[in-house]
């Protein structure tokens, strides 16, 4: 089966971390250009600007997008008025609405449209959700701390209005949450703790609603030194599991449970772009906002507390 020739839009940390890697393992996938007016990947051809890659590259078929949440709107557009097909980097976008708006135009295009959660693809998240499957909910409690000078040195965008702030990781705990819960759930409080020359959070509490009654929050931390920890802990009627690591590991009443063997392909973006391939082929869809919805609603009910300036 022929390859898809795919564009990367975006060369930073998380282009070169993970999208890079995992389309050079894949037979399904071809990197055929970049676009970034920063920077190139050698032996790949090479664009600043997205509308003349479009024209110059007809045999491209597909554009991942890795820039920053603002400016993905433009991009996605462009590329879905060009007839390409799209894969959107979490969150898939700045805001709820743009996203309905880009999966319109898709849908009216005739390509396919991704909005990507990497988390959810991560080794121990289905087998959480398939052992979860039929028990009562008690309380669900995330912990989401990390150092954003590790995973984010230099990137002030994160800062900005649009940047999402800790809840650009924070997304990702939320991504995993409402793939493994039977009922849905709604925030009903949040506060954020937003640096004095910041424009979004550094930490967040938030609290939800759930429809049998379970507890469940969540707390959102940037500054965590040393030990860092993406963890979520559930009590049910029938026992209790932890997630931790992000999902790459998970303990079902105390017991560490391992991945089933068999095919499964290695890594969270490998598994992204395999279902990119499968909605491509199949001329799909997949535009599931609810981890995002989860956090527009943190900033409307959100409680703002200024606290020190952040320093890089």
């Amino acid at each position: 089966m022929m390859a898809f020739n795919v564009a990367l839009a975006g060369i930073g940390k998380i282009a070169r971390d993970q999208h890079i890697p995992a389309i050079t393992a894949s037979a399904d996938w071809e990197l055929a250009a970049t676009v970034s007016r920063h920077a190139t990947v050698d032996g790949v051809d090479a664009y600043e600007d997205l509308a003349v890659m479009l024209e110059a590259r007809p045999d491209i078929g597909v554009v991942s997008l890795c820039m920053p949440p603002v400016p993905r709107f433009d991009y996605a557009k462009a590329a879905i008025a060009a007839g390409r097909h799209v894969m959107l980097e979490k969150p898939p976008g700045a805001t709820v609405s743009e996203c309905h708006a880009l999966e319109a135009m898709a849908r009216k295009a005739g390509v396919s449209i991704f909005a990507t959660w990497h988390s959810r693809e991560a080794a121990m998240v289905a087998t959480a959700k398939a052992w979860l499957a039929g028990k009562r909910l008690e309380s669900l409690v995330v912990t989401w701390k990390e150092d954003v000078r590790k995973w984010h040195p230099g990137q002030t965008w994160i800062w900005q209005a649009g940047g999402l702030g800790v809840f650009d990781p924070g997304i990702n705990a939320l991504s995993i949450v409402t793939e493994i819960l039977a009922d849905p759930i709604h925030l009903t409080a949040s506060e954020l703790f937003v640096p004095e020359n910041c424009e979004t959070p550094i930490a967040a509490t938030l609290a939800f609603a759930h429809p049998h009654g379970a507890h469940v929050s969540a707390e959102f931390d940037f500054r965590k030194e040393g030990d860092q920890f993406w963890n979520i802990a559930i009590k049910t009627d029938q026992g209790s599991l932890v997630l931790s690591e992000g999902g790459a590991t998970l303990e079902i009443d105390g017991v560490t449970q391992t991945a089933a063997a068999g095919g499964a392909l290695t890594g969270e973006y490998s598994r992204l772009y395999a279902r990119m391939a499968d909605l491509v082929r199949a001329g799909g869809v997949d535009m599931d906002l609810s981890p995002m919805v989860h956090v527009a609603d943190a900033f409307l009910l959100g409680r703002r507390v200024t606290v020190e300036a952040f320093v890089e």
